[in-house]
């Protein structure tokens, strides 16, 4: 039998998808995983895992592309939140089905984060649906949940990176996933050829697609539909590939595309979210440090490119591989 593990799994937004390739080459080696907390995206991907719906969830998102990903925004003006999330909750709600935390098959932990006082919400039974959605309840992008004189938003306004959640399950090893790394390690994103309809489709819209001034003059919540396309100006981020493709295939970003700075208000505050975040994760590390510690590097993918799933699964296996390798060889 392999070592028990214990898996935390960091907030990051886009970059949660590399979650799936790190559980994946986790398991590969024959570990167990016994016990998950997430925060934020690592919520996500942790409780579809302990439900036994990751692969579901994997298949999905792995063939949306970015004109998907913008049908799947339901616009909230007038909330408290760009995106009121029913479109992309509902359908993971439908994947899970009405699962309680309590019966999932492993230890799970969702963390979020009570503004009203101020506190830290640890979701360990009730709704996994429920729990998914406050932990991952962005500020400025998705809007709060309201539970009673809660009002619940991401975990990670608080606490990135959920280990001490994992301490009492007294597994043989404790890895935490960290989404927030500065250090790019030499990593690149992979390169991923994508079906033609896909490619077709970002060629076509992939730099005209920027919602920022189209938002601001809008009053009403939008379906947004191909033939209303040519609406949409300036963007949410746009979606900043390189331009070089050879015999089809859809190159990486590179990495000064990631470093740029903001290009809209809601960029500024994810950023500046993102940048306490990477500090609050070193004083969790410090306070309550893992066996291993597996960093993605925040600079090779922005915050909102929910469409690159592909590229971002499989950066989480090889940084995961090659972690894991060096951990073992290490004799731990």
């Amino acid at each position: 039998m392999g070592q028990t593990v214990a898996l935390v799994l960091g907030s990051g937004g886009a970059r949660g998808y590399a979650h799936i390739g790190v559980i994946e080459e986790v398991v590969r080696r024959g570990y167990r995983i016994e016990c998950v907390a997430g925060c934020s995206m690592g919520a996500v991907i942790g409780g579809l895992f302990a439900a036994g719906k990751l692969d579901e969830y994997r298949d999905w998102v792995r063939g949306l592309d970015y004109l998907d990903v913008l049908k799947l925004l339901d616009f909230g003006f007038g909330s408290l939140g760009a995106i009121r999330g029913e479109r992309v909750f509902g359908r993971i709600g439908d994947m899970l089905g009405d699962v309680q935390i309590e019966d999932l098959p492993i230890a799970f932990t969702a963390v979020a984060t009570d503004l009203v006082n101020q506190q830290e919400i640890w979701f360990q039974q009730g709704s996994l649906q429920q729990a998914m959605r406050a932990s991952a309840a962005i500020p400025s992008l998705f809007a709060p949940v309201h539970q009673g004189d809660r009002v619940l938003v991401d975990g990670g306004l608080l606490n990135p990176l959920p280990i001490v959640p994992v301490v009492s399950a007294h597994c043989d090893l404790i890895i935490a996933v960290n989404l927030n790394s500065l250090h790019t390690n030499g990593y690149r994103l992979p390169v991923i050829e994508r079906p033609a309809p896909i490619r077709q489709q970002w060629e076509q819209w992939l730099e005209s697609f920027r919602l920022r001034n189209w938002l601001a003059g809008r009053e009403s919540d939008v379906e947004i539909r191909p033939e209303a396309l040519e609406h949409f100006p300036d963007a949410l981020p746009a979606a900043p590939l390189d331009k070089a493709k050879t015999k089809g295939v859809v190159r990486e970003s590179r990495e000064d595309d990631a470093n740029a700075g903001p290009g809209s208000l809601l960029e500024l505050v994810n950023m500046s979210f993102e940048a306490m975040q990477a500090s609050l994760t070193q004083y969790k590390i410090a306070g309550y440090p893992p066996d291993l510690v597996i960093d993605i590097p925040k600079r090779l993918c922005r915050f909102f490119e929910f469409y690159r799933a592909p590229e971002l699964i499989e950066l989480g296996r090889q940084v995961a591989s090659d972690r894991l390798d060096r951990f073992e060889r290490d004799g731990h």
